[in-house]
């Protein structure tokens, strides 16, 4: 079971790659191989093998035209809130996002994210006490990106008992929609060391002319970055994790 540092802080385990150079053969890499359609996803999702002259690694290539219409979301915009959600969990040094990146592809632009190896039989609901202290970030995480759609199914453990949050598509919309299953921890007091990273990113997205308010106003729409600092904004007030409440679907389906 992975347990909080001394100050209470949620312990992030190390990242047991290169992601640097995972980065790189996802922008760079070639297409080697498409293996094919991964089952069960609403939008087109492939798996694929990229390769480069240091070496080749799988990676999930979802590309715009592939994407299922959505009322509630602007069309060909899920791949880029993919990038988004990295690029923010970079920016809070959590790391709960695979590497991430939109590129062209063989089915045109998409989003092409580094496959992470793990058992596809673990997953939220299986995973018991032995990664509270993860959830614990991801759980913030989610509250600020407004996660629309955190199934069970889309936190996978990997090498070293590290947790990583996949399917990201519906994220920062403007209205809250925040459904998801990590609710354990509903009421309780924010870790000090989320406080700080929160409050550094909340400095960062209020300039206009910093690299990741820039880099973020690529992807997602200026509107939907003022609701992310809303978001940080009301977190930090309560210094509580949000409670569910007694109105609206705040739990995803199906939950897996």
């Amino acid at each position: 079971m992975d347990t909080p540092q001394d100050d209470g802080t949620p312990a992030i385990p190390p990242i047991p790659f290169d992601a640097q150079a995972a980065l790189a053969l996802l922008r760079d890499g070639e297409f080697a191989e498409v293996h094919g359609l991964i089952r069960n996803s609403s939008n087109y999702t492939f798996l694929v093998t990229l390769r480069d002259e240091h070496g080749e690694h799988r990676a999930v290539y979802k590309p715009q035209r592939g994407e299922r219409p959505l009322w509630d979301f602007p069309d060909g915009t899920l791949a880029d809130r993919e990038v988004a959600a990295f690029t923010l969990s970079e920016a809070l040094g959590w790391h709960l996002v695979p590497p991430t990146v939109l590129r062209d592809g063989p089915n045109g632009v998409g989003s092409v994210q580094w496959f992470i190896d793990h058992d596809p039989a673990e997953h939220y609901f299986t995973f018991g006490e032995r990664v509270l202290a993860q959830l614990r970030v991801l759980c913030a995480f989610d509250c600020i990106t407004n996660n629309a759609d955190r199934k069970g199914g889309h936190i996978l453990m990997g090498e070293g008992g590290r947790i990583w949050a996949i399917d990201n598509g519906l994220t920062f919309n403007v209205a809250h929609k925040l459904r998801t299953v990590v609710w354990d921890f509903q009421g309780d007091d924010l870790p000090p060391r989320l406080v700080r990273d929160l409050r550094g990113l909340l400095e960062r997205l209020c300039d206009e002319a910093d690299p990741l308010t820039v880099q973020m106003g690529k992807h997602i729409f200026s509107g939907e970055i003022t609701a992310v600092r809303h978001r940080i904004e009301k977190l930090l007030k309560s210094g509580r994790y949000p409670k569910a409440g007694a109105n609206g679907p705040h739990y995803p389906w199906p939950p897996v």
